[in-house]
Parts: structure tokens; sequence; C-alpha cells
């Protein structure tokens, strides 16, 4: 990690690291009491010191496997459409301005809609988390690809340049900073239908499920577990990817 990447995420630490010297104070020094709270050794012990704790894993890895599968479902078909509407002005005239008006329905609100197609089980889990992936790529897959300077064409098949040459050497390297812009947004939201996906379905395993089933039963220290939790797999979720952004992208560095 380079030194200005480093700073950034000292930076970042801050906060979280003061909120945490300010709850340990607090119980240290006894100053609440209060049941709606617990102090942070309860909540280590909630993760490494019970068997719920020790369930808590395998349901973050739940969580976290099934937003992967939604997003690479999602990330895939809205690739796949970016480009096709990015490459075919036909194609564009045809589907731009259903598509358009359909992402301007609030996410959530597809929710009461698929449970009734696919259920209350995994498909339309699924089906919301890939959906919810599946417009971020598509709008900024489709602006990268369609953005690329017509001289840029033109000069590539005055070069002779094949469908696929064309497509792998000048669309794709010319749109990959929208491409990543459109995956990030896509990791972002995906992770979000996935907690609300198992929240609001309430069936099966996640986090979700967990940190309703936490606040029924009143068990504070699995709750401030669980988003301590879901607060850190976004984090790590950001940093790997801006990280894999500027690894793939390094080329766009001046020398």
């Amino acid at each position: 990690m380079n030194p200005l990447a480093l700073r950034r995420l000292r930076r970042g630490l801050t906060l979280p690291a003061l909120l945490l010297f300010i709850w340990w104070t607090v119980y240290a020094f006894g100053l609440t009491d209060s049941t709606l709270f617990v102090a942070p050794d309860k909540v280590l012990d909630a993760a490494f010191g019970t068997e719920a704790g020790a369930a808590i894993w395998q349901t973050l890895a739940q969580s976290l496997l099934r937003g992967l599968s939604g997003l690479i479902i999602g990330t895939s078909l809205g690739l796949l459409f970016g480009v096709l509407l990015g490459v075919s002005r036909r194609a564009e005239r045809f589907f731009a301005l259903t598509l358009h008006s359909i992402k301007q329905v609030s996410l959530f609100a597809w929710l009461p809609l698929l449970s009734l197609w696919f259920g209350f089980g995994e498909s339309s889990k699924l089906a919301f988390i890939a959906w919810a992936a599946f417009f971020p790529v598509l709008l900024n897959t489709f602006e990268g690809v369609s953005s690329v300077p017509r001289e840029l064409v033109d000069v590539a098949r005055v070069s002779g340049f094949s469908r696929w040459q064309m497509f792998s050497r000048l669309l794709m390297p010319a749109a990959l900073p929208s491409l990543f812009n459109g995956f990030y947004l896509a990791l972002v939201f995906s992770w979000l239908a996935t907690l609300g996906a198992e929240y609001m379905l309430g069936s099966g395993d996640g986090m979700g499920v967990l940190l309703m089933e936490s606040r029924a039963e009143m068990r504070m220290d699995l709750m401030l577990l669980g988003i301590v939790l879901v607060g850190a797999v976004g984090f790590a979720l950001d940093i790997a990817a801006k990280a894999l952004e500027r690894y793939l992208l390094r080329w766009r560095e001046p020398v």
C-alpha cells in the first residue's frame, strides 16, 4: 500500500477509534448502566466466547456469499446490456427510455413484487441483489462505451481493426474508468441489498436476519456485534475495490 493510501486509511480510522475509546471510557468509569447498551468486552464475548458468537461468523459468510452471487449475476447482465446499448444505436433507441424510467423506481419498492414472483426464499434475495447491482453497471458501461470519441473509432476502422479488436483494444480500455465506477456502485448497492433483503424477507440465515432477531430478543451484544461486522465489511469492500481500480488502471498514471 502506497504512503498516500496509508495516510488516508489512518485518517479514516481516526473517528472509529475515537468512538471506541469513548465507548470504553463510559463503561470503564461506570457512567451508564443502561440495558440499551453493553460494554465493549460483552461484544467481544459475543464474538468469540459464546456459542452464538461462533455461529455469527457462519452467518456473516452466508451473507457475503449471497451478496457475491447476486453481484456476479447483476454485474454480468449489466455489462452485457451496457455494451449492447453503447455500440448499437438501434438498441439504445429501443431500450434506453424504458430502462431510464425503471431506474427511477426506488430499489426497495421492488421487494414486494419480487417476493410475489420468487417467494420469500433464496431466489427472491438473489434476484433483488442482482437487480441492485444491475443498473449501476448498465448505465456506467453504456456511458463509457458510448462516450469513446468518434475520431478514435474512425482511426481504428481505417487501421483495419476487426470487431473483436475494436471492442477489446479500443472500447473497453477507454471505458474502464466508467466501468469501475459502475462496479464500485454495484458493490455498495449489492451489500446494502443483501442486508435489506435478509431483514425484510426475514427467512433463512444472514446478517439482516441476525439483526432482526437480536432486536426482538433484546440481545444488544449480538446487535452491536452485527452492526460492527456489517460496517467492517463495507469498509473492507471499499478499500478492496479502490485498490483493484488503482492496480488495473495504473497504466493511466503519468510516468
